[in-house]
Parts: C-alpha cells; structure tokens; sequence
C-alpha cells in the first residue's frame, strides 16, 4: 500500500491491488499533463513526459477523459507545455509561424497531432481555422471525434499560449476546478487588454476575437461579455475595434 502511495504522488502512476495479484501500473494523464507543464515552466527534462504521451493506451485515456472539464484541462496543459518545449528548443521555428502550428510533432496515444490539431480539431470541436469560427470539418479524424470537447468554450482563447506576447499567461489547469480557472482568466486577460472610449464610444479588444468571432457568438455576445467583466458599462452600446496582435516571441508567460 505504501509503494501504490509513492508511486502515485511522485510519479503520476498507481498500482491496482485485484483479488491479491497486482494489474499493470495505470497512469494518471491528467496529472501527467500537469507535471509536463511544470516541468516546460521549470526548463526541467521532459523527455518522460513526452514518452508517456507518446505510448499511453489510447482506450485507457479515452476512458479517462470522459468529460469535457477533463478534456479542457488535459489538452490545454498539453498545448502549452508543447508551445514551450518546442521553442525553448529552437526559437527560430516561430519564424515560420504557419509551419509551426501545423506541423504534426506531438505524440498522444500513437497519433500524431499539431498545434493546430488540438486547438482546432479537439479544443473547438472540429472547426477550420480561418474561418472565424463559422465552419467545420466534413472529415475530421476518428481520433478528434474522439478526444474533442462536446460543446466549444469561447473561454480557451483565453488560456491558450502560442508563444507570442500578446499571449494570455499559461496557468495549470485541473478539471475540478476549471470552470472558476476559466473565469478568472477571461477577466484577467480582458481587463489587461481591452480598453474604452465613451467619448468616442468604442472598444477595443483582442485580436483573437476578430479571428473567431462565431466563437463568441458575434459581437452581440461579445458586448455581453464585455459587460459582464466590467470592461464597458451596462447601458453601453460601443462599437468594437479590434487590436493587432504582437507576434513577438515571449516565453515564460506564466500566472503566479
């Protein structure tokens, strides 16, 4: 029992004890995801994590992440720590931006995926990238209907780092807590970027949510959310500019 206990807390692993004989040792993905964030954050090795992705069972891990709030944390904490390790790496990839986001150099479960992959195909449930938000896939892979969230949270833009400055910071994410996590980071980010005009009544916002705005649910929606984070007031009705977004390379973008 006390073995099962170690190997739980220090590793991610744990040992299942049936009728007397011991099963092999299941792991913890959403732990891992976690463990593999800190470890990108402290520059500390990776490379167990990554393996651990690479050859995890893909029923087992379907089976564990069986909700969406389980879904969100994982793939988020995966996406960021992916984005750090892959440019602290080699910086010069980030030249190259399309390249980088679509190149298939992750491995979960034996398939491979991009950056792109998760965001678009898991995250947003199946959406084409430039199409603001309004178009899906006809043919995403048996895989991304497997692993994408049921129902698409505009909140992600919000916890998603690729890696440039105007970036939201990278939190660690867990599914018993990620709809407050979620909140907190919408309200955060929102409240750093936008910025309100009443004498020339409007706002500005991110550049994000130009590029999916059916995400938001328009600009209608996008005022509500405004009001709702205190950026404009509630008898507000200003138009919405939004901002360019600064490409500039910026690791280390942590939330304290």
């Amino acid at each position: 029992m006390r073995l099962s206990l170690l190997l739980f807390l220090f590793t991610g692993f744990s040992v299942t004890h049936v009728f007397g004989s011991k099963q092999a040792p299941s792991v913890n993905y959403i732990k891992i995801s976690q463990d593999f964030l800190y470890a990108a954050r402290t520059q500390d090795t990776t490379a167990g994590y990554i393996d651990t992705l690479k050859n995890a069972d893909e029923a087992v891990l379907a089976m564990e992440l069986n909700t969406d709030d389980k879904r969100l944390a994982f793939w988020l904490n995966l996406y960021n720590g992916f984005t750090q390790v892959i440019l602290r790496k080699d910086p010069g990839r980030y030249k190259s931006r399309n390249s980088f986001f679509s190149s298939q150099q992750i491995n979960v479960a034996g398939n491979w995926l991009s950056l792109d992959d998760i965001e678009h195909g898991i995250l947003r449930h199946s959406k084409i990238k430039w199409s603001e938000g309004y178009l899906v896939k006809l043919f995403p892979s048996g895989f991304e209907k497997k692993f994408r969230v049921e129902k698409l949270d505009y909140r992600i833009h919000f916890a998603l780092n690729c890696g440039a400055k105007s970036c939201p910071p990278i939190a660690f994410y867990e599914p018993e807590d990620i709809d407050r996590q979620l909140t907190m980071a919408v309200k955060s980010y929102l409240q750093g970027e936008c910025s309100y005009d009443s004498v020339g009544n409007v706002v500005h916002v991110p550049a994000f949510m130009g590029w999916f705005r059916r995400d938001f649910g328009g600009k209608k929606n996008m005022l509500k959310i405004l009001k709702n984070n205190a950026i404009i007031p509630q008898d507000s009705n200003p138009a919405i500019h939004f901002k360019k977004y600064n490409w500039e390379l910026y690791l280390n973008n942590y939330k304290t």
